[in-house]
């Protein structure tokens, strides 16, 4: 398997691609657990239906809110997984890699995701 760095365009960020040909091509680090976030996600998005569902038929404020709590509760728990991963896969192989600058670049990407999940 070898890794190749993609840089996007609009934001100069920098994305690891694995390029592994026996799956087909890029892997996130995420792809490992890929089946768990999409589970995860199809919950979350039933859980926003559901709130959809409770507006629609006067729910107490009250409720609502705590279901509203809930979604983001549950949306915070991926974010934690996916930024857990990116950082023991993305920003350690940066690290371990000879390019210093890529490796401080990477690390300023996560520490730019932690602050926007804190504030979020």
């Amino acid at each position: 398997m070898t890794r190749r760095w993609l840089a996007e365009a609009s934001h100069g960020t920098l994305y690891p691609y694995h390029l592994d040909f026996s799956l087909g091509g890029p892997m996130r680090g995420y792809s490992i657990s890929k089946e768990d976030y999409l589970k995860r996600l199809r919950r979350i998005e039933g859980q926003v239906r559901g709130l959809q569902r409770l507006i629609n038929e006067d729910t107490y404020c009250i409720d609502v809110l705590n279901q509203v709590a809930a979604v983001n509760r549950a949306l915070q728990s991926v974010a934690v997984g996916l930024l857990d991963e990116h950082v023991r896969h993305c920003v350690s192989d940066a690290a371990k890699g000879e390019d210093r600058d890529h490796a401080d670049a990477m690390v300023t990407e996560a520490t730019r995701a932690i602050e926007r999940l804190i504030k979020a």
